[in-house]
């Protein structure tokens, strides 16, 4: 399941440094960001085996999450906040704000056989 992690951040007169050290719970192989989004909502999928870290290091934006058997939706709003997406969690990001970056740390190198772009079936 998706769950926050809160990043060290320090501030002072000259403004506010955050710091990624050891906290992400896999090492990072790929790093992308999402930034300059229309209305449209991207990612609708999960992962045979990619564990994600998502940031929203200037404006906001959603993230809503399937684990298969709950639904969440993370307000991504400040960079020091950090989503951690694990394979079986199928995510949306949507509702970005115009000033928006969106950071993602990533596991493993693309490769386009490890998506899964089939939703969780809904329960009855």
């Amino acid at each position: 399941m998706a769950y926050f992690l809160d990043i060290a951040t320090f501030s002072d007169d000259r403004g506010r440094l955050t710091v990624l050290d050891d906290q992400v719970p896999f090492a990072i192989r790929r790093l992308f960001y999402i930034y300059d989004v229309d209305a449209s909502a991207r990612g609708g999928h999960r992962h045979h085996k990619t564990y994600q870290a998502a940031i929203c290091i200037k404006g906001s934006c959603t993230i809503d999450n399937h684990d298969g058997d709950n639904f969440t939706s993370f307000k991504m709003d400040s960079p020091g906040k950090c989503l951690i997406l694990e394979p079986r969690d199928w995510h949306i990001m949507k509702n970005f704000s115009t000033d928006a970056i969106l950071l993602v740390l990533a596991s493993t190198p693309f490769d386009p056989t490890d998506y899964i772009f089939d939703p969780y079936p809904e329960k009855s």
